[in-house]
């Protein structure tokens, strides 16, 4: 499959997986996203950029702290996690967000634009991680700060999916092997130019419900490869109930664990 054919998939993918989630809101998207945060020091009046903003959570937190004379942009291509997001701001009142329905991974801005760019949980969705961190550096202001959240390579299940299509012969790479250390997001950020780096770590995995947690719909997320969609419905089925068995074989009195150590990764533009 020619590239630019797989990643017109892989996105359209994204998307309807985002726009499907009618009720993202929870306690778990919502503290897995604020903490980004507690490293930015956010003052009145700034502008700052929201890039993947979903339904808003970071957006509107940031609107509350940079006043009125500060500005929001929050980018994301998925209509209906704006949607959600314009619900919500125009319940608050708020009028110091701005929303752009646009691939955040090739939207442009010009030189110097923001004060603070911030990208919570979706950096690993872009296709290029190094480009992106370096328009963002564009975009910044002198001593302007980036912020992004990512989890480790553990993290999400992945270890699991990707061990059990190995034994079938099936190389899985993990969404998250770009940012899935903390020496990773270190030298990311370093190689596009930002210094003052640091990288807070966070677990924020949790017990899943077993019922749930055994149930895989066989999909996989990566923006240059997917070596299952060209996986028959009967090694699929063997692959969803051999990831089944495996959960259960885990599981414990509480349930299946979802581990989610979280890394929340900031640089200044120097």
């Amino acid at each position: 499959m020619q590239n630019s054919q797989y990643e017109q998939q892989y996105k359209k993918k994204v998307i309807d997986f985002f726009d499907s989630r009618n009720s993202y809101d929870n306690d778990y998207t919502i503290h897995r996203a604020l903490p980004l945060l507690d490293l930015v020091q956010l003052q009145k009046g700034q502008k700052v950029l929201d890039m993947a903003t979903g339904t808003g959570i970071i957006a509107i937190a940031i609107a509350q702290i940079v006043g009125f004379e500060g500005k929001v942009t929050g980018v994301d291509f998925s209509s209906g996690m704006l949607a959600q997001a314009q619900q919500k701001i125009e319940e608050l009142g708020l009028q110091n967000i701005e929303l752009i329905e646009a691939d955040a991974e090739y939207i442009d801005f010009n030189d110097e634009s923001f004060d603070v760019i911030l990208c919570s949980t979706a950096i690993v969705y872009f296709k290029d991680i190094p480009a992106a961190l370096s328009k963002w550096y564009r975009f910044l202001k002198p001593e302007g700060v980036v912020g992004f959240s990512c989890c480790s390579e553990q993290s999400c299940g992945a270890p699991l999916i990707i061990n059990i299509c190995d034994k079938h012969d099936i190389l899985l790479t993990n969404i998250n092997e770009p940012t899935g250390t903390p020496e990773k997001c270190d030298y990311l950020l370093a190689e596009a130019g930002f210094k003052d780096i640091q990288v807070k770590i966070q677990q924020l995995g949790f017990y899943r419900n077993l019922e749930q947690a055994r149930e895989w719909n066989g999909g996989w997320f990566h923006p240059r490869e997917n070596p299952l969609l060209q996986v028959s419905s009967d090694q699929m089925a063997q692959l969803k109930a051999e990831y089944r068995q495996k959960i259960e074989a885990e599981a414990t009195e509480e349930g299946a664990w979802y581990e989610n150590l979280t890394f929340f990764v900031t640089g200044r533009k120097v």
